[in-house]
């Protein structure tokens, strides 16, 4: 898994792409918190863009991103979710927890 990153004023962007299941949800995790701690953002956007397939690993990265982020009083948006992690994701109910746009 790819992992760019953008980060302007107090939003940080994380750019994924890749195929995120067990194997890349520990490095995503990993390089999350790094970046999280690096620009302490009010809003993180997990950018989906270019993930070509996503397990349930996926949604213990977006859960442990918000937990993270809500110690620091900010918020997580999923943002370009391709057709297979969206299913994904709205069959988890993670959608009620994390804004998906």
């Amino acid at each position: 898994m790819e992992i760019g990153t953008v980060c302007q004023e107090r939003k940080l962007t994380l750019l994924l792409k890749g195929e995120l299941d067990h194997h890349g949800a520990k490095g995503l995790i990993s390089r999350a918190e790094q970046e999280i701690e690096a620009a302490l953002p009010l809003k993180l956007v997990l950018d989906f863009a270019g993930v070509s397939f996503m397990d349930s690993s996926g949604i213990a990265v977006v859960i442990r991103c918000r937990q993270r982020m809500r110690e620091l009083g900010g918020s997580v948006v999923l943002n370009h979710v391709p057709q297979q992690p969206r299913k994904v994701f709205e069959a988890s109910g993670i959608t009620r927890l994390v804004a998906m746009e």
